[in-house]
């Protein structure tokens, strides 16, 4: 069989680029979906995604040496994990990889960094990120108008207390 998905607890400086050219492939859609390709994820530059990896906690899925996932977050002071740009290669969706990813940071996140709850927001139309998301134990708490065409949905839970195992 063919080589098997990793996923490493912390991507590096030496992962930008391969993870904003994912972001870029992977947000075509949502600004299909959206009309809108001035969304955050296609703008972004290396330097600020550079200095995004720099604030906080980034995890990569690998296909030997490709980045074919990636999701990032970071953990505020009152203990809530902010989860963001969860991607996932096209090619590589439907397999589960997208609810690894999302395992794996929520495990690192309560065991290294105490995160009480995981918060991630989506857009209204996004049904296959609503359907992971509340499939994974997230409901909605908020709602809120970002422009003409997009309504975020704000999404938490909390986070099971002593029972995270990080798997990758």
């Amino acid at each position: 069989m063919g080589t098997s998905v990793i996923i490493s607890a912390a991507a590096g400086e030496r992962d930008a680029e391969q993870i904003l050219k994912l972001q870029y492939l992977c947000y075509q859609s949502e600004a299909e979906l959206y009309d809108d390709w001035t969304i955050e994820p296609l703008t972004q530059t290396l330097a600020e995604l550079r200095g995004e990896l720099g604030r906080g906690h980034a995890l990569v899925a690998r296909l030997g040496d490709e980045v074919v996932g990636s999701v990032r977050a970071v953990v505020d002071e009152d203990g809530t994990a902010r989860i963001a740009k969860l991607i996932v290669h096209p090619r590589m969706r439907r397999h589960g990889l997208g609810g690894r990813l999302l395992a794996a940071v929520e495990g690192h996140l309560a065991a290294s960094l105490a995160a009480k709850r995981f918060r991630l927001c989506t857009g209204h139309r996004s049904e296959t990120n609503l359907r992971l998301y509340r499939s994974r134990g997230y409901e909605t708490v908020s709602r809120e108008q970002a422009g003409p065409r997009l309504t975020l949905v704000t999404l938490e839970k909390e986070a099971p207390v002593g029972e995270f195992v990080a798997s990758a």
